[in-house]
């Protein structure tokens, strides 16, 4: 961050009201001026960071989800596991009974399609209780209101998407910041479930009635519900993002 040679500033995808002492540090760690505009995908909502097709029929399965609050499961765009994991991943999810729509990403397992990948017996055991996708239009569907949890890779992208939505999250983390992130998220802002072992039956299928049936998931729904407030109030007029984008945008100008 400090090495920023001949850059005339520093533009960060995140919040101040995320990340306010780190901020304050770097800051006083940069010789010249730092813009946290974030989140972009809120303020810029036209544009897309999937590289991938998206399939919304998934919107209109989620549509019929009235009874149960959905588990939406993706571990992003270039994450990846074993057949052995995602084998754990649907039994998971069958035993857990709640409802869930699962991103299996082409490439993300092996070279074989989902469908040659899931276990025998699987689909029948599910049956209308999930919908599985190849992709899915991820801030459409955090933003729906039959979504009660995110099982994410943690990655910020996915972060900030579920944060500004007031989802809150099952975190397994494969490599890099998402590690890190996921810490933040379950032990700073205490709006997740961080899982820290191997793909285990029965520490995730706990993970799942802990954030989407028990109490204590409730309690976090309600602290990421505060938090979103917060960040609607940073992108609106007069707000950190608001100001910190003008700022930018002043800059530019004055070139």
């Amino acid at each position: 961050m400090c090495n920023t040679r001949t850059s005339s500033a520093v533009i960060l995808n995140t919040i101040d009201v995320l990340e306010q002492s780190s901020l304050q540090k770097i800051r006083k760690q940069c010789k010249i001026q730092i813009f946290p505009i974030g989140p972009l995908h809120k303020v810029a909502p036209a544009s897309s960071s999937s590289l991938i097709m998206e399939d919304t029929s998934c919107i209109r399965w989620l549509d019929k989800q009235v009874q149960n609050p959905v588990l939406y499961v993706s571990l992003g765009s270039v994450a990846t596991i074993d057949k052995n994991q995602l084998v754990e991943m649907a039994w998971v999810l069958a035993n857990s009974k709640q409802p869930f729509l699962w991103v299996i990403r082409p490439g993300s397992v092996d070279d074989l399609g989902w469908n040659q990948l899931l276990p025998e017996g699987f689909m029948e055991a599910v049956g209308e209780n999930g919908c599985i996708v190849k992709w899915a239009p991820q801030t459409h569907v955090l933003a729906h209101g039959a979504v009660g949890g995110f099982w994410t890779h943690c990655g910020w992208n996915s972060t900030l998407e579920s944060i500004s939505e007031g989802v809150p999250m099952i975190c397994k983390p494969c490599f890099g910041d998402q590690r890190a992130n996921a810490r933040h998220v379950s032990h700073v802002w205490k709006i997740s479930l961080h899982l820290e072992n191997k793909f285990e039956r029965g520490e995730i299928e706990r993970a799942i009635k802990r954030l989407m049936v028990d109490k204590e998931g409730e309690e976090m729904r309600q602290r990421a519900k505060i938090l979103k407030e917060k960040v609607e109030i940073c992108i609106r007029e007069g707000g950190s993002s608001y100001n910190s984008l003008n700022q930018l945008i002043e800059m530019i100008i004055a070139f």
